[in-house]
């Protein structure tokens, strides 16, 4: 199939649902901190799906990357690729599992953000490089005779790691640029997972915890 426009990403496993669907009420910590609510791009997506009994999904974005990690870019050609492959299948007749492994690389020119200085300052930066983010998921769902309707339960889990590289500079507000001398090499690197269980006992009614951790580099 192909996809045109304005979409969200097919990156990880929650990245695609809209929200009504979470199974909680906001985001992961790790979405947030890397895609705010969720990696969505301008452009075209390439996805095939084999014809095997075996679920086996591979797929192919380009596009604008104008949302962040990466930023709007003065330039040709896509300053956004993901590539993403995904596994699954039934387990009998009641347990159904899916695994997969993503990639997004993005270019970024004069991205905005925010850091503490030695002081204990916050300063506006400037970030032009690039950004490479690996995702691995996995999902695991129950449910008896595959009637979801009375009672399900599902497992659910992402783990996340972006690299970026390039320069940062403090930004001069006045001269919208770089302020003079102040222009560095950066790397970055950021890791974390999340891992999230729900059970549903009787029709309307479930209960379900999760656990994020954020190493959020240097």
């Amino acid at each position: 199939s192909v996809k045109g426009g304005r979409f969200r990403s097919g990156l990880g496993y929650q990245n695609v649902q809209h929200p009504h669907a979470w199974d909680f009420a906001d985001s992961s910590l790790m979405y947030r901190a890397l895609f705010g609510e969720g990696y969505g791009n301008d452009g075209v997506q390439l996805k095939w799906l084999a014809p095997t009994e075996l679920f086996v999904e591979l797929g192919a974005e380009a596009g604008r990357g104008a949302n962040f990690p990466g930023s709007d870019r003065n330039a040709n050609g896509a300053g956004a690729t993901t590539l993403f492959g995904h596994l699954g299948g039934d387990v009998g007749t009641s347990h159904s599992w899916r695994a997969g492994v993503s990639y997004l690389h993005a270019k970024a020119s004069e991205r905005e953000g925010e850091l503490e200085d030695a002081l204990g300052a916050d300063i506006d930066t400037l970030f032009s490089g690039k950004s490479a983010t690996w995702v691995a998921d996995f999902v695991w769902k129950w449910a008896p005779d595959g009637n979801a309707r009375e009672r399900n339960f599902s497992f659910a889990t992402e783990y996340f790691r972006r690299t970026e590289r390039g320069t940062l500079c403090e930004h001069d507000a006045v001269n919208e640029g770089c302020a003079a001398a102040s222009e560095d090499a950066y790397r970055a690197r950021q890791s974390g997972y999340y891992a999230q269980a729900v059970y549903q006992f009787m029709p309307r009614w479930r209960t379900g915890y999760r656990y994020d951790r954020l190493n959020p580099g240097a």
